[in-house]
């Protein structure tokens, strides 16, 4: 993929602007584009413009936005499109260039079972390793699979220990220190993941009390696990804790919050220790007894005796971009920085070395990201660059693995024929809501846009504890998807025939 970027010439070829007389995507506006309506129809001129758009929807805070001809180059409307903005999940569209351009799109990552001291009449005679190699998508059923190979593979017995190397990535212990401790969608990062970290807590009322159990269940399994832990306590608020004690994540939660029933996914801190506890289990159950799971810092000369394969990488990154996966994120593009320049310390780290690739493969000016998921509070992207790293990307068949965005009506059901094909990326943070991809407009015209709407100011009130819903943000929201929707349809109204 890498030659396929420099084949393109992008920085040689942009055509120049349609509506500034010549300013190339390499030279970005020095002001922001205002339309120039190019029919002197009636319809065109009713077309609202994006300010009327914005109050109409008594949206609050600031929306930045570019648009350009997606073949061209040529800009055709933009405000605001070089301040910096909170990008969310957008990152995760840069993140999977990234990773594509790293490895092309057939990678795939893999886990390995490996034995030290040979193998002898089918017993291991030193150590059993679980090794991580960074597979993001590695779930309890793939490990159910290794441990019936190791069976086929005559394996019955392991005289030393049982091991799990995790630290072929950097070892976090989540994403974004800011968040919640109890939100599943910020674990922790390491070389191996199972169930995209997290542990399934459940609890069910029985009698005056609660039966709870915490599991690694997959579509197949649901083997229990004694390194996370829940602990019931009477109070009100908060409704979750974490500690880390004795080597497991302690939980307490709140009875008060219980109900009846109910179930829920939750964070897990030791990834190493979850992924080996589980395999263990699963291991027991064709007889082949390991001891405690325990971490090693170093791999020692190995003999491989299973692998397990992900799916490729462009499938990984396609169901990343759809349910807007922050782990995978983080493990893809931190791996694609192992390959580029070796380990590095933190996921800061690697979101440098990624902003310095897009500098030069996409012809971005200004990314500051943080992290690979957009989670990271301080990750700052132009509506100007993201839009120029998909006008670079057009024609390297990223627009399919984008999730197609949907329109709805004024009573917010989903439009069922919608004319105008959208496929995008969208990202959500508290009071942060953005939005790039491509757009088909009814006439054909295929265009490359991004919308960053954000309410700096109210997003600043929130305390740590409210992050996870705090008053005002759905409805805000709402809000800025409605116009996300208004500037799509605005566009195609006025742009949607290209030009000869």
């Amino acid at each position: 993929m890498s030659k396929s970027l420099s084949r393109r010439k992008f920085l040689s070829t942009a055509a120049a602007c349609a509506l500034t007389g010549g300013a190339a995507l390499a030279a970005p506006p020095t002001a922001s584009l205002r339309p120039v309506i190019r029919a002197p129809d009636f319809f065109k001129r009713a077309v609202p413009g994006p300010d009327q758009i914005i109050q109409a929807q008594n949206l609050s805070g600031r929306v930045a936005f570019a648009l350009a001809d997606a073949k061209t180059g040529a800009w055709l409307e933009c405000e605001d499109e070089q301040v910096g903005t909170p990008p969310a999940s957008v990152t995760k569209a840069v993140t999977a260039l990234y990773a594509l351009d790293t490895f092309g799109p057939d990678h795939r990552f893999e886990t390995l079972l490996a034995a030290t001291g040979g193998v002898k009449n089918g017993e291991v005679q030193g150590d059993l390793l679980l090794i991580g190699g960074g597979d993001p998508t590695l779930d309890t059923d793939g490990l159910a699979v290794m441990a019936s190979a190791l069976k086929e593979a005559g394996i019955h017995g392991v005289k030393g220990k049982f091991k799990v190397y995790e630290a072929g990535l950097p070892i976090m212990r989540q994403i974004d220190p800011a968040q919640p401790d109890h939100v599943g969608y910020n674990p922790a990062v390491s070389g191996i993941a199972l169930n995209y970290n997290r542990v399934h807590f459940e609890w069910k009322r029985t009698g005056s009390d609660y039966a709870v159990t915490m599991d690694g269940r997959s579509k197949k399994y649901r083997p229990d696990v004694t390194m996370a832990a829940m602990r019931i306590e009477n109070r009100a608020t908060p409704v979750y804790t974490y500690a880390d004690r004795n080597g497991r994540d302690q939980w307490t939660v709140a009875r008060g919050a219980l109900g009846r029933g109910g179930a829920r996914w939750l964070p897990v801190r030791k990834p190493g220790l979850y992924a080996g506890e589980v395999f263990a289990t699963l291991a027991g159950a064709h007889g082949i007894r390991l001891r405690k799971p325990e971490i090693s810092d170093t791999l020692p000369p190995i003999d491989v005796c299973v692998r397990h394969q992900s799916g490729d990488l462009r499938g990984i990154l396609r169901d990343m971009l759809r349910f807007s996966t922050n782990l995978t994120a983080e493990m893809v593009g931190l791996a694609a920085t192992l390959r580029r320049v070796g380990q590095v310390a933190n996921l800061q780290a690697s979101a440098a070395e990624m902003n310095r690739w897009a500098t030069n493969a996409l012809n971005v000016t200004a990314p500051k990201l943080v992290d690979h998921s957009g989670l990271g509070d301080d990750s700052r992207l132009t509506a100007l660059d993201m839009t120029k790293a998909l006008v670079a990307m057009q024609g390297q068949d990223f627009r399919p693995i984008l999730k197609k965005f949907g329109f709805r009506d004024g009573q917010g059901r989903p439009v069922k024929e919608q004319e105008i094909a959208v496929d995008a990326k969208t990202g959500t943070l508290n009071f942060v809501s953005t939005l790039a991809g491509y757009i088909t407009a009814k006439d054909g015209r295929e265009m490359a846009f991004a919308i960053f709407a954000v309410d700096a100011d109210a997003r600043a009130k929130i305390r740590r504890e409210e992050r996870e819903a705090p008053p005002g943000a759905r409805t805000w929201n709402r809000r800025a998807k409605r116009v996300q929707q208004g500037l799509i349809e605005r566009w195609d109204a006025l742009y949607g025939v290209a030009e000869a």
